[in-house]
């Protein structure tokens, strides 16, 4: 049996008492991380050495219990107060490990008010139970029947709170078998066109929710930008502006899980291209690029596909899906950007994006068959590139 992570993300009702506790158990962790970080800079000043993580816990816990000035940190629950010193540790570690950069001091303002408790988080009856502040009312879509590992609270820029659930998922660690050809689908994605399939399923055009909303939202920030700096009207009128974006993602993510669900159980393997999603966000259509937000479909379709013992298959980048002519195989390399249809000196026309998507398909049935249809190989410069429930 295989263990995988999975995570529950649902948004919560507390009430004003209990929304006045998490944000007092954000602040909490905001002070700890600030004191935690002061502490570390002055250690390693003196020392040139990292403070260990348990001197710096045993002075968190004289802290907490032995200064008046800080006995306010009682009401925050002792598992997340010591979970921040681990992120803390966690940080210092990516760093000098040159997988992040040095941590940073929490701003009041523009930090967001987050906290995490590794142990004793549980859902029941449409409720969560915190720590130190009791059951909590949640939003439940889905049953959360395995066992809880750890449990992070954060609240949205329009002031939301969500809790999101962190579960261990055993699955049996059996092969996959090879799919049926006549099962499986390619998809070429766009701008104009969401997602073209291989087969006989038509285009699902783009839904551009950004741009169909960005009239709304302008609206928004040039009254957040009259507003007078640290007022509570300005407050007001950016929380109305933070509403605005969110209701942007919701659209976005409620789309791509009906789409990618929809695509996962109609089909018994998906071939997707491995696009440079953070190439394309530095090019003219960048806003079109973030707005589409593929790698989140991508993703979705990975950890789906996994799910239900399915096949997922991302093809190399480099490979000219859209050039390369399935009848002759010939390339055409006097195609651009512009052109959405041409003709093959095989007298074959092509629809450039259904085109794609057919040897999407073609290019990854080849893969599997070879046993290349893991990780895809990155040529030249690599790019790096939600929930579950809600």
């Amino acid at each position: 049996m295989a263990k995988h992570r999975k995570v529950y993300r649902f948004r919560m009702k507390p009430t004003t008492a209990q929304g006045h506790a998490l944000n007092r158990m954000a602040g909490a962790r905001r002070f700890i991380w600030n004191w935690a970080l002061r502490r570390w800079k002055d250690h390693y000043a003196v020392t040139g050495k990292s403070i260990p993580l348990a001197q710096l816990s045993s002075e968190l816990t004289a802290l907490i219990k032995k200064q008046p000035e800080t006995a306010w940190l009682k009401d925050a629950d002792s598992q997340a107060s010591q979970q921040v010193l681990k992120d803390l540790h966690r940080a210092f570690t990516n760093f000098f490990e040159k997988r992040a950069r040095s941590p940073k001091f929490k701003s009041r303002k523009r930090d967001k008010a987050r906290f995490r408790i590794p142990q004793r988080v549980k859902i029941k009856d449409g409720g969560v139970f915190v720590p130190k502040i009791g059951d909590v009312r949640i939003f439940q879509s889905q049953d959360v029947t395995e066992e809880t590992k750890s449990a992070t609270f954060q609240r949205g820029a329009d002031g939301t709170w969500y809790v999101s659930l962190v579960v261990e998922l055993e699955m049996p660690d059996i092969p996959i078998p090879m799919p049926d050809p006549a099962k499986t689908v390619g998809i070429d994605v766009g701008l104009i066109d969401y997602a073209t399939f291989s087969d006989t399923t038509l285009p699902v055009p783009a839904p551009k929710f950004f741009r169909k909303g960005q009239r709304k939202l302008r609206k928004a920030q040039r009254t957040v930008s009259r507003r007078q700096k640290g007022s509570k009207r300005k407050a007001k009128a950016a929380r109305k502006a933070a509403i605005v974006h969110q209701k942007f993602a919701d659209q976005r993510w409620d789309f791509q899980h009906k789409l990618s669900t929809k695509i996962v159980g109609q089909y018994a393997a998906v071939c997707v291209e491995d696009l440079s999603l953070k190439g394309l966000a530095r090019t003219k259509p960048a806003k079109s690029i973030n707005d589409a937000a593929f790698g989140e479909f991508f993703r979705q379709l990975r950890y789906k596909c996994l799910w239900n013992h399915k096949h997922c298959i991302q093809i190399d980048r480099f490979f000219p899906s859209s050039r390369l002519c399935h009848v002759c195989g010939a390339t055409n390399d006097r195609l651009t950007l512009s052109d959405r249809e041409w003709d093959c000196d095989c007298t074959t026309h092509h629809q450039r994006d259904f085109l794609a998507a057919c040897n999407i398909r073609d290019e990854g049935l080849r893969m599997l068959a070879a046993g290349q249809a893991g990780e895809p190989k990155r040529s030249g410069r690599q790019c790096r590139t939600r929930h579950a429930g809600q």
